[in-house]
């Protein structure tokens, strides 16, 4: 292990010096992450459910070194690109409808940072100062930074630490995939009683990643969409985990086309190979903006946006809907049986996201180290031990990735 990363590197959620060892990557190539000490193992994270092609892709290698023998960076005040202005030209071509401005970022956390204050500085503008809490469902998980802090679930996740300080907004009862009618009716009633404070509902569409990896009836997002604009409360959807494919669907919002006022995409929208988020609305709400008061450094970065624009190239132009149904079809034969397992609490697969909930919570490092013991690299947390593989997997890595998962779970 090395030392100073140990006492002097701050890694996700973790504390110095560090109890558990991070492994060092050398290389990685395809699905594969080649660590330290000849242990070459399938990422079956794709990066945080980023990297969907894999990685060290000749595409993308090649997007970044074009764009890098013309410019790496330039601000985004005041001066424009052709990579992004192609990218917001894809992302308003293939999200819904109505959606036509895009606002550039540099992390998913961020651009619902965007998405907030887009929300409160339209109703501000319209009269409406008052209109400045949220409401969202119990469950959710929409980044580390302040604004994004305070619409996670508020118990059960990971910022009760903070819970003093951060704005208190309005937080519903979760839909599950079999009941919603007892979260529509704690929403309608919450909307009715608070809907002149609330500027914007915002929720995961369908799956509900980093607050618990829950999956819910898509026809929440029709019933929730309506009650708000019926309310007069701004309706906004965070694909940043799911958008471009993940769920089978190129947005989840696609299960029921739904269209929302705000759409936040990050994540996969450069393949893994960049940090890049965009914040999309609609003109009115762009119009009632007017000039928004955010401006990170790098904005809209040309290599960002470069390999964002090939990776979108490549996975429309790819068979990824099969990609997605094959993933699909085998965590469900190989994980659903798990069901049955006195260690385990419930497994939920959709499209290329598989999740098994155990009863009890795991030793993170122990698990680890078993799963890289058998070829396999996940990020387990708390109860839950899942796989959101990059789509390019073949069935026999993906084999790897369940059967490693079942080993485990015999070993705990």
């Amino acid at each position: 292990m090395d030392t100073f990363d140990q006492n002097h590197i701050w890694h996700p959620y973790a504390k110095i010096p560090s109890p558990i060892k991070a492994h060092k990557v050398l290389s990685a190539e395809g699905v594969y992450l080649n660590l330290e000490g000849d242990k070459r193992v399938v990422d079956g994270m794709s990066s945080w459910w980023s990297a969907i092609h894999g990685y060290n892709h000749p595409t993308l290698n090649q997007a970044l070194t074009t764009q890098l023998s013309k410019m790496s960076h330039v601000m985004f005040g005041g001066l424009t690109h052709d990579p992004a202005i192609e990218l917001a030209k894809t992302l308003v071509d293939i999200t819904p409808e109505n959606l036509s401005e895009v606002f550039f970022t540099d992390s998913g956390s961020v651009a619902v940072e965007a998405a907030l204050k887009m929300a409160l500085q339209y109703w501000h503008n319209k009269g409406q100062a008052e209109k400045h809490k949220f409401i969202t469902i119990r469950g959710g998980y929409h980044g580390d930074t302040f604004g994004a802090m305070s619409v996670c679930d508020p118990d059960n996740g990971m910022h009760h630490l903070f819970s003093g300080v951060l704005p208190q907004h309005f937080f519903a009862k979760s839909p599950s995939m079999v009941s919603m009618d007892e979260a529509l009716a704690d929403l309608e009633n919450t909307l009715k009683a608070h809907s002149k404070h609330i500027a914007a509902m915002i929720l995961e569409p369908v799956v509900q990643g980093a607050g618990g990896m829950r999956i819910y009836n898509p026809q929440y997002l029709t019933k929730a969409k309506a009650l708000c604009q019926q309310h007069q409360v701004l309706f906004i959807l965070d694909e940043i985990a799911t958008g471009f494919g993940r769920t089978g669907e190129l947005f989840t919002l696609e299960y029921v086309d739904v269209e929302p006022d705000i759409l936040c995409l990050g994540k996969a929208l450069t393949g893994g190979y960049m940090t890049l988020a965009a914040t999309l609305t609609t003109d009115e709400i762009s119009q009632g903006v007017g000039t928004l008061m955010h401006g990170p450094t790098f904005m809209a970065n040309p290599l960002a946006c470069s390999v964002a624009n090939a990776s979108i190239e490549l996975l429309l132009n790819s068979p990824w809907q099969d990609n997605i149904a094959d993933i699909e079809t085998i965590l469900s034969s190989e994980l659903f049986s798990l069901r049955a397992h006195n260690k385990v609490a419930d497994v939920r697969i959709l499209g290329a996201i598989g999740v098994v909930e155990l009863n009890q919570e795991m030793d993170m490092e122990k698990v680890q180290n078993l799963l890289i013991e058998k070829g396999v690299w996940l990020r387990p947390y708390g109860k839950l031990l899942y796989t959101m593989p990059p789509f390019i997997i073949n069935k026999q890595e993906l084999l790897l990735i369940t059967k490693a998962i079942k080993a485990v779970i015999e070993e705990l």
